[in-house]
């Protein structure tokens, strides 16, 4: 009877080791699950590489801009304010902003309509240009004939200033809506032409010498061989076309009157609204850059990755 108090049950006995496994099965995986906590928290991006990233990308062009403020807020107190100063213009803009598509006659419209207008004069004779230029550069280029009979003649005409045919066009067209469009139409053609021309001189002879074994038409030289090659450098002239084109038609506006950011120009400087004229600044400078900025994502995506810069 002595001995049954003293002796564990052999039930408890049995269930010491089976309670101490469980219990080094609980530890192992804590440990298992610490060690893999700890190499996700090593695996995750820090909290301020991305921070920093962003500030890299935001912080220089901020710094730009307030720089331009700062010069300009001195510029205009040291002309007395002669031209307005940061402020003053910004509110002369909300009050511009508010109704850019009113109508008052036909020499009295808003900011918008004038830019409308000179977009739709640049989309006319830049499209000329391109329906001209893009087929000759072909040409040029695909016929060392014509490359040497029309080159010359390129290399003539291309550094005379834009505004230089505006006269001819007045002669011409006895209108200036359609003088300022040929303005537009002499100034893109070059860009597109030289591109165009340099990219088909540009096709590896392989292909060709494939192409005349082959026997292709020309046709299908043209569209199956030159234009996906050629296509990186023809969307290289069509951008640089049309900005040529749009710094052009501000000028041109200015000489051949009517409705036109150029005009609307030349009219507040009549007015001597100079915020106005600073306004007109901003406004083709941004529309620049829109058009810029679109034309570059296009040609991203027609151009080879080996061949971007």
């Amino acid at each position: 009877m002595v001995a049954a108090v003293f002796h564990s049950p052999p039930e408890a006995t049995a269930s010491v080791p089976a309670h101490s496994g469980a219990i080094k099965n609980i530890a192992a995986s804590a440990i298992s699950t610490n060690a893999r906590g700890q190499k996700d928290l090593e695996n995750t991006p820090r909290g301020p590489l991305p921070t920093r990233a962003f500030w890299l990308a935001v912080l220089p062009p901020l710094c730009g801009f307030a720089l331009l403020i700062g010069v300009w807020a001195l510029v205009s107190a040291g002309t007395g304010a002669s031209i307005p100063g940061p402020a003053a213009t910004w509110q002369q803009a909300r009050e511009l902003f508010a109704d850019p598509f009113y109508r008052n006659g036909p020499n009295d419209q808003g900011v918008g309509w004038n830019v409308l207008a000179s977009l739709e004069r640049v989309a006319v004779g830049f499209g000329l240009a391109a329906a001209v230029g893009i087929p000759a550069g072909f040409a040029i280029g695909r016929f060392t004939f014509l490359s040497r009979m029309f080159g010359p003649l390129i290399s003539l005409l291309r550094p005379v200033s834009p505004l230089a045919w505006l006269p001819i066009g007045l002669l011409v067209f006895k209108g200036a809506n359609p003088a300022a469009i040929w303005t537009i139409f002499i100034c893109s053609i070059w860009p597109m032409v030289i591109n165009t021309a340099t990219g088909v001189q540009r096709v590896p002879q392989d292909y060709m010498n494939v192409a005349r074994v082959l026997n292709l038409s020309e046709w299908k030289i043209a569209t199956r061989i030159l234009f996906p090659a050629v296509l990186p450098y023809m969307l290289t002239g069509v951008r640089l076309a049309v900005s040529t084109a749009w710094l052009v038609i501000v000028a041109a506006e200015m000489l051949t009157g009517g409705v036109g950011i150029g005009f609307w120009v030349w009219d507040e400087w009549n007015n001597l609204n100079v915020a106005h004229i600073l306004i007109a600044i901003f406004i083709i400078g941004v529309v620049g850059y829109a058009l810029e900025f679109a034309l570059v994502r296009i040609a991203s995506a027609f151009t080879f990755e080996e061949t971007r810069t």
